[in-house]
């Protein structure tokens, strides 16, 4: 915190205004974004991605940018087999699934990271500099950050999209063409034609 670097008189009171503006900051995204996980404070383990084969991947329903470019990220570099529940009210308990964005689950907001950003780390993924590009543009969409161009080109397609599919399996269908269509520009930016 940049505040805190200049101040004169750190100790308790210090350490008790930035609990109460994390609390504060908390409170406005719950408002600004009902429903969004809470970030946790923890460590992101690397993980091999041979344990997570095969199975069914569970997040909230009508999912928008974080868990469609999460789910996209797990079906095209994670779990090529994974099936997908999309529930009103997921919960960390619930077994034989693995949760993704809600809070409580195996991935989810991390310090400032997004859900895609986690599973990125998570993975080892986060060399690919195509996948950071299109983390970048997915925590914008989420929670703000850095301006990203195409972001709000990408925000009405994405909207577009959910207006258009009322089923969630046919929803991620349509928006993992347009996450496949933005790796590959990526890509091509990156390593050339």
């Amino acid at each position: 915190m940049a505040l805190r670097a200049i101040d004169f008189f750190p100790g308790a009171a210090s350490e008790q205004a930035e609990i109460s503006l994390a609390d504060l900051d908390a409170r406005l995204q719950q408002r600004v974004s009902p429903g969004e996980p809470l970030a946790t404070r923890r460590a992101i383990q690397q993980l091999d991605k041979r344990g997570y084969q095969h199975q069914t991947w569970v997040t909230r329903k009508r999912p928008w940018a974080d868990r469609l470019a999460s789910a996209w990220l797990i079906c095209r570099f994670i779990d090529p087999h994974a099936r997908f529940a999309w529930l009103d009210s997921p919960h960390p308990s619930q077994t034989n699934m693995i949760g993704f964005d809600f809070d409580g689950a195996t991935f989810t907001h991390v310090d400032h990271r997004v859900t895609f950003e986690v599973l990125l780390a998570s993975f080892a993924l986060d060399g690919d500099p195509a996948l950071v590009r299109i983390g970048n543009l997915v925590h914008l969409l989420d929670v703000g950050g850095i301006p990203v161009p195409e972001a709000k080109g990408v925000e009405a397609i994405l909207r577009g999209l959910k207006e258009k599919f009322s089923d969630d399996d046919r929803f991620l269908a349509h928006a993992c063409s347009v996450f496949d269509s933005l790796y590959r520009a990526y890509r091509t930016e990156e390593t050339g034609p």
